[in-house]
């Protein structure tokens, strides 16, 4: 039986009305963020997570006209850390998108840094993932800004786990998982001291299954890469690496071109797709079901050197 018929069959059966309570949540937590500060910024990389919080912002702060556009300014610019070896389909997507709703976007240039030197790489293929938290932090800095809103979800990772919805940051914008502050009945505590800043996440309680139950309800677009596509990739380590100038093929690996599709969306020299044949937001939901796996365990080659690995990155200022 295809796939069309499955999701025929299933997705009616399942109840999705607990994806009112969690939109409800996310916009409230949204508003309050804007609310609370004074030049906050919405982190924005193009990935499913992203896209997520961006359509839950426009529904705070705009209004959607018949057509499906939005009346109105978002109150915050999109921030996106450009590591220099994204996926060109992202980058596409996110610049026709910024075009068409007419969205302010702040990007930050990793490239920027190394000439700077305030980042240094082993070698010029080395991974830039872990250096977008330089980035990042000296992006703050020149913009000032007090809040970054981002779509890290507590699912993802161990690390991520401890999060609070709203988590603060130090003067060197670093993350302590010791000094989080309590949230009790949704209570915030927005305080800073100079020079310290704070991250919120609208979607910290949603999983990998309700972003992708709430993108085939709302009809969210995502960058091609989202969807199965022929892609020629190695097997290496347990992941399907792709095969691009930045992750060639090493001595006695056999190119495949299989269907596949990504699962999350980041810097090209650690994201691995998986073998798919879901074409459809609906067909994803299906698969996300039968998966076992995380999407950053089953995507992320960097998240492998350590158990410890994501964690130590947050320290450091990570998203």
């Amino acid at each position: 039986m295809n796939a069309s018929v499955h999701t025929t069959q299933l997705l009616p059966t399942i109840d999705w009305r607990h994806l009112e309570a969690l939109e409800e949540e996310s916009i409230f937590i949204l508003r309050e963020a804007v609310a609370a500060f004074e030049r906050p910024a919405l982190l924005f990389s193009g990935g499913k997570d992203s896209c997520v919080v961006l359509h839950l912002a426009r529904k705070a702060f705009q209004r959607q006209r018949r057509d499906g556009t939005w009346d109105g300014q978002l109150p915050l610019p999109l921030l996106h850390i450009d590591t220099g070896h994204n996926f060109p389909e992202v980058i596409a997507f996110r610049d026709e998108l910024v075009a068409r709703h007419g969205d302010r976007l702040l990007i930050g240039h990793v490239e920027d840094s190394i000439r700077r030197g305030s980042v240094r790489l082993p070698d010029p293929l080395a991974s830039r993932n872990a250096a977008q938290s330089v980035t990042l932090l000296e992006t703050i800095e020149t913009h000032r800004l007090d809040v970054l809103v981002g779509g890290a979800r507590r699912d993802e990772e161990k690390a991520r786990a401890k999060e609070r919805i709203f988590s603060h940051r130090d003067a060197f914008g670093q993350w302590q998982p010791k000094a989080q502050r309590p949230e009790l009945w949704t209570l915030f505590n927005t305080r800073l001291q100079p020079g310290e800043h704070m991250r919120a996440f609208p979607i910290s309680n949603w999983t990998e299954l309700d972003v992708w139950a709430y993108i085939a309800r709302e009809r969210i677009a995502l960058p091609s890469l989202y969807w199965a596509h022929p892609r020629a990739v190695v097997r290496r380590q347990g992941l399907l690496v792709p095969v691009t100038p930045l992750t060639p093929p090493q001595p006695g690996e056999a190119v495949q071109t299989l269907s596949v599709r990504f699962r999350t969306v980041g810097d090209m020299s650690c994201t691995c797709p998986v073998e798919s044949q879901a074409r459809t937001a609906e067909e994803v939901v299906l698969e996300t079901l039968r998966s076992t796996v995380s999407e950053r365990g089953a995507t992320r080659i960097d998240d492998r050197t350590s158990e410890a690995a994501m964690e130590r990155r947050k320290r450091e200022g990570y998203f």
